[in-house]
């Protein structure tokens, strides 16, 4: 279960993360090419920008998280529960940013959240394999 819990917080910090920086890239973009400036330009005004140190701190925290998790179960398990963050992004672009989702694009997410579910319910057996490998070999005479 808190494995479960501090996968969700990370995909969710992750998402949040995507939204603040793009939203405020795009912002400063527009803003740079407003006076007709350089990359350096574009760099600084992103290096000073709140919002891009909250977004940038999120993405810091998403990846803790994540090497917490990695910690607690297999990467073979951790690694597709997080590709739940692209579900978890595209729904937020969509609502947060209005980004227009084509219905191919639901579509493919939802293949992602199908492959999430069948790896989610093999946790069991991943917890089980690894109990068998914990129980210390003895001998019989």
């Amino acid at each position: 279960m808190r494995t479960y819990i501090i996968l969700t917080l990370g995909i969710f910090a992750q998402a949040t993360g995507n939204v603040f920086l793009s939203k405020e890239m795009k912002h400063i973009a527009l803003a740079v090419q407003a006076i007709d400036s350089s990359f350096l330009v574009l760099f600084f005004s992103a290096f000073e920008n709140p919002v891009v140190w909250m977004g940038t701190g999120l993405l810091i925290i998403s990846f803790l998280l994540f090497v917490a998790a990695l910690s607690l179960a297999d990467l073979s398990f951790v690694l597709p529960v997080v590709s739940i963050e692209v579900i978890v992004n595209v729904a937020f672009a969509n609502y947060f940013l209005n980004e227009p989702v084509s219905l191919l694009r639901w579509m493919g997410t939802m293949l992602i959240s199908t492959g999430v579910i069948l790896v989610v319910r093999s946790e069991k057996q991943t917890a089980k394999h690894r109990k068998r490998q914990e129980t210390p070999y003895v001998k019989s005479r």
